[in-house]
Parts: structure tokens; sequence; C-alpha cells
């Protein structure tokens, strides 16, 4: 069962990863993509035929060149909230009950990833360009809106 978690995560990349994914699991549906700060995603699949798997439904958390750092798996969607608060127990914007985890594999790529929410997180935005994120973690601040009239 975690021997081909591992085998997911081995691929080191989302692309060759997704490949192992439909040649060993019959497929995948894309369910959800969220990012915290700019170097976390996390892509939420519903394998076909999860096979080996101990449950259907993968995260596969990676930086943002699409390097593979972790992936999870579930019977079921977990909350977003809830996965950030079982990573980061101690932020007051998390919170929620993690549905079970089933099973867990680590790349060279993993690093705590409470590290990316601090204050002095750092950020390929400059200052004045970005915004915290619910939780942590740097966005592009959206642009101000000029109030001139068009016409």
């Amino acid at each position: 069962m975690v021997e081909l978690l591992q085998e997911f995560a081995d691929a080191m990349l989302l692309g060759p990863l997704l490949d192992r994914v439909q040649a060993r699991a019959g497929g995948y549906r894309l369910l959800e993509h969220w990012t915290q700060g700019e170097f976390h995603h996390d892509v939420v699949l519903r394998v076909e035929e999860p096979g080996e798997l101990p449950g259907s439904v993968l995260v596969v958390s990676t930086n943002c060149n699409g390097g593979v750092k972790e992936v999870l798996c579930f019977a079921e969607v977990p909350e977003r909230w809830a996965l950030w608060h079982a990573r980061c127990p101690d932020v007051p914007e998390f919170s929620g009950e993690l549905t079970p985890l089933l099973g867990q594999a680590r790349t060279r790529h993993w690093f705590e990833p409470c590290e990316l929410l601090a204050e002095d997180a750092r950020s390929e935005l400059r200052p004045e360009y970005r915004e915290r994120q619910r939780g942590g973690g740097w966005v592009m601040r959206a642009p101000k809106r000029s109030g001139g009239g068009g016409g």
C-alpha cells in the first residue's frame, strides 16, 4: 500500500507523478488546487482504481516548480483548513478535524511547511505588492481600482 504512494512521490515532479497515477491507478480526476503562499501547492486528486492504495484521494504537495514534497492518501477529500491545522496546529487561522490519514510518502523536497507562514518568510514579491494570506504566506496584493470614469 504505502509502497505505491512512495512510488508516486519518487517521481519527484508533478507531471511524471500524474503519469504514474494514470498508469498504476487507472487515471484520476483533479478535485482541488490550493495554494498557501507563493511556494506551496496542494493538488487534490481522486484516483479511478485505488487498487494497492489505502484510499482513493491523494493530496500531492508541491513546491512552486512542481517538485513533489509529499503525497498524502485519504478515503475522502480533507477540508483545506483542517489539513493546514494538522500541519501547523499553533496557527489560529487554521482549524478543523482532519479526516483520517491513511498513508504518507515524502521526498527530499519536503521541509517543515509552517516555515512558509512566518511573518519573515521569504517572498519573491516586493513588500508593497504583497499581502498575508489566511494563516500565513504571501500572495500578490489585489490591484487598487481607480475611481476614474470611463465611457
